[in-house]
């Protein structure tokens, strides 16, 4: 990106969108996506070009530099097209539509995406970066093939992709719906297909780049709580051991980066989403009630600790991202030399360059060091000779000289817009935490992001997506819905404030009427209030977030039990029933489908407290992990439906545990409730 005094300037200064005002300066005539622009190509008849990124995408910045701030190859851009902009973090809808359409070119996706429309908005070419020779070659053949007689082939072409987009998931992939129930050989099945992907030796899945995808290991989780196998719980410490030991966690100021280059985990591509950070500490929190690790409580205490410092707003939201570059260089911002460390730490250095695995010629590209390790504090102090609190002291202390140093530092760029399906994200992820650690902390600032949901993202009865500059925008989707119902759900499980479940309840009557489709028995992505795309999609397949679809699938399952309201739960059996063979047989793309599925092996326990300690019980039952229960209770009494009736026996805080709503012998301790369980 250009440092110059600006040239030029076109109409994405006046949006709110920081990955829209990287590219407002370009000689490029862009628009944001529009009726202003789609008009235009209409009228004019002209081939529309549609580029989409975000604002921390490495490859991105390299093709911005390199071809849209080059005057001579925006002159050919604005020649032949219609030029559009588009950040697929504000509108996903937009992205998830022309992502389709390359896959279906045979191209694999990636960003930037960048995708030739005819001036329908239907799509004819595309494909993500292009290097400035291939670009300019590519826009002159296609600006003089439409302006020919090969404009036809080109329509045909794009006639054709927007029928195959205009296909659900479950048409093309085939679906049958599952006449069957649900039973332990499928799922022995189900796991038997996704343990055949697993990396044993390096934990993750067995290929490079590596994800952390969350979901898969939350997944594991339930697996070996229900199964108690061993082997599950093996390879899910495996891969969390080696990620928090990896590059792919920032060692001195915490947080996890979007992926690894490598299958070793030591190269990340060093941007920093929110949405990877709060499901990594739903996942580490999960982990550490399993295991106890102290490992896990630290990376869960400094990730919700970088979040506080980096990527929270004064009003309670959280910012989006932090960018992989600084100073034009990918990860300059977190590496450092030898020299660096020698003049930081001084005489510690030699012992500090061994537990993060540095050298003098650097580990890493121009001399530098990644910061990883490859042993725990345990193992490092015993070999050292040195007693376990005195290695974490250390430990401590060079963080907080390396954070101070790199404080100095140019920072990477701050994506600042605030997403309400990302807040969600972060919102479930403190809740986690604070069931795990019982952290007060951890609350408050839940509850302070929960307000700032509620005061500053809803839009009357619905959501907005966006919210930069005190202004919100962009109607909300299907991903900000189900991930906002599931956090509530969660936010009165962990407080008894009954609002939280109430305003949970409205959304998803919301989504019901406005998202959902009869026909399929799934959720559309787009609110059909909102704006009409070429196609309207359904997202199915879990990804690095899970699949809306799915999240809404669990989220009407959870519901169903709190209000006892049986439509909830034979809409999510129907839903989870349409794709289970797909589960089945592809359960890496469709962990969180595979977790609901999970829920149905055995009977969901529905805890209910009720008397003046119900908080106190409620948090000592809170750190264990039950991932297949439902919390209610009240301190007196209350109209909620598994708690009316119910009270304080003999004057002491009773705990009911029921399944099926048949309930066991009420009890007054946790312990007494877990053995019920």
């Amino acid at each position: 990106m250009s440092t110059q005094q600006p040239a030029s300037t076109n109409r994405l200064a006046q949006e709110s969108s920081p990955y829209l005002l990287q590219h407002a300066h370009n000689p490029v005539d862009w628009y944001p996506w529009g009726e202003e622009a789609l008009s235009r190509a209409r009228a004019e008849q002209k081939p529309i070009l549609v580029s989409i990124g975000y604002a921390a995408c490495h490859w991105c910045h390299v093709m911005e530099r390199e071809s849209f701030e080059d005057a001579r190859v925006a002159a050919i851009m604005n020649e032949h097209f219609v030029c559009i902009k588009v950040d697929r973090e504000e509108r996903p809808d937009v992205d998830q539509v022309y992502m389709e359409a390359l896959q279906a070119m045979g191209v694999p996706g990636g960003w930037p995406l960048n995708v030739f429309l005819n001036p329908e908005a239907k799509p004819f070419y595309g494909g993500t970066y292009f290097s400035p020779g291939n670009w300019k070659q590519l826009l002159t053949s296609i600006g003089r093939a439409y302006q020919t007689e090969d404009r036809k082939e080109l329509d045909a072409s794009a006639e054709q992709f927007a029928q195959a987009l205009q296909a659900s998931e479950l048409e093309k992939y085939r679906i049958p719906a599952s006449a069957e129930g649900f039973s332990t050989d499928e799922f022995k099945l189900l796991l038997y297909n996704l343990a055949d992907k697993f990396d044993r030796e390096l934990g993750g899945m067995n290929r490079s780049p590596k994800f952390p995808m969350p979901s898969i290991w939350r997944f594991l989780l339930r697996t070996y709580q229900l199964s108690g196998s061993r082997r599950v719980l093996a390879q899910t410490n495996l891969t969390l051991r080696e990620m928090a030991w990896g590059g792919l966690y920032d060692q001195v100021g915490g947080g996890f980066a979007r992926y690894s280059t490598d299958a070793k985990w030591l190269v990340p591509h060093f941007e920093k989403m929110l949405y990877d950070n709060g499901q990594l500490v739903s996942l580490y929190a999960e982990a550490y009630q399993v295991t106890h690790d102290d490992l896990y409580r630290e990376v869960v205490y400094d990730t919700i600790s970088f979040l506080e410092r980096e990527l929270t707003s004064p009003e309670g939201g959280f910012y989006s991202s932090l960018d992989a570059d600084s100073e034009g260089e990918e990860g300059k911002f977190y590496v450092f030399t030898w020299e660096e460390l020698r003049d930081i730490l001084d005489d510690e250095e030699p012992l500090a360059a061994e537990y993060y695995s540095c050298t003098a010629v650097g580990n890493w590209e121009h001399g530098r060091n990644i910061l990883h390790r490859r042993t725990s504090n345990h193992d490092f102090a015993e070999a050292h000779q040195l007693a376990p609190d005195v290695v974490e002291a250390l430990v401590k202390g060079w963080k907080l000289k390396l954070l101070a140093a790199r404080n100095q530092r140019i920072r990477p760029g701050l994506d600042d817009k605030i997403l309400t399906g990302w807040n969600a994200l972060m919102l479930q992820g403190l809740l986690d935490a604070y069931r795990a650690f019982a952290e007060p902390e951890f609350l408050k600032l839940a509850l302070w992001n929960a307000q700032f949901i509620e005061n500053k993202l809803r839009n009357g009865a619905g959501l907005y997506r966006n919210y930069k500059n005190g202004r919100a925008s962009i109607s909300g989707f299907l991903e900000d819905y189900a991930l906002v119902i599931q956090a509530y759900v969660s936010l009165y499980e962990a407080t008894f404030q009954e609002s939280w479940l109430h305003e949970a309840e409205s959304l998803t009557e919301y989504v019901l009427t406005h998202f959902f489709d009869p026909a399929e028995e799934q959720f559309f992505y787009t609110d059909d209030t909102g704006e009409k795309l070429i196609a309207r999609k359904k997202e199915l397949f879990d990804n690095v977030i899970p699949a809306s679809n799915s999240v809404m699938a669990h989220n009407l399952y959870r519901l169903s039990l709190h209000l006892e309201n049986s439509r909830y739960s034979e809409l999510a059996m129907g839903m989870l029933r349409r794709i289970q063979a797909l589960v089945v047989q592809e359960p890496q793309h469709l962990t969180n489908w595979a977790a609901l599925y999970a829920t149905q092996l055995k009977p969901t326990a529905e805890i209910a407290i009720v008397g003046p300690e119900a908080a106190t019980l409620r948090q000592q039952l809170s750190r264990e992990y039950l991932p297949n229960a439902v919390l209610a209770g009240t301190a007196s009494s209350s109209e909620l439906p598994m708690l009316k009736g119910r009270e304080a026996r003999n004057g002491q805080t009773t705990i009911y545990v029921c399944f099926n709503r048949s309930c066991q012998k009420p009890v007054h301790t946790v312990a007494e409730a877990l053995t019920q369980m």
